[in-house]
């Protein structure tokens, strides 16, 4: 049985970019996010022990799109790092990171990365 985690569309106003301006202005991101991990126990404990919190992944998110980065790639690598080393349970995420603005010609949603890593 796969059990999933969502966290999905998660607004942030952060500084990541090659360009100069981009570590000055700033501009949205959205994150959305998915993780495998086995939660059966708390579906008979109803206990926030049995399961992983997604208050804690989220506040992962926040903190580490908090730290200027040049590339998204950096920030997704940083992201999946930290929170397996808080939640090592999880067996599988996803992260993928939109700069709702990029610098780039003609106009688009956005401009993404999106990784995946098994454990």
């Amino acid at each position: 049985m796969i059990m999933k985690i969502y966290l999905e569309n998660i607004k942030i106003y952060a500084y990541h970019g090659v360009l100069p301006e981009e570590n000055i202005i700033g501009t949205s991101y959205l994150v959305n996010a998915e993780f495998h991990a086995d939660l059966w126990k708390a579906t008979e404990t109803d206990d926030l022990n049995d399961t992983i919190s997604y208050a804690d992944l989220n506040e992962i998110i926040h903190d580490e799109m908090a730290v200027p980065s040049k590339l998204l790639e950096h920030v997704a690598g940083r992201i999946i790092k930290k929170i397996h080393e808080k939640f090592p349970q999880i067996s599988f995420i996803k992260i993928k990171i939109t700069k709702t603005s990029p610098p780039m010609k003609g106009e688009m949603h956005g401009a993404s990365v999106e990784f995946e890593k098994t454990f």
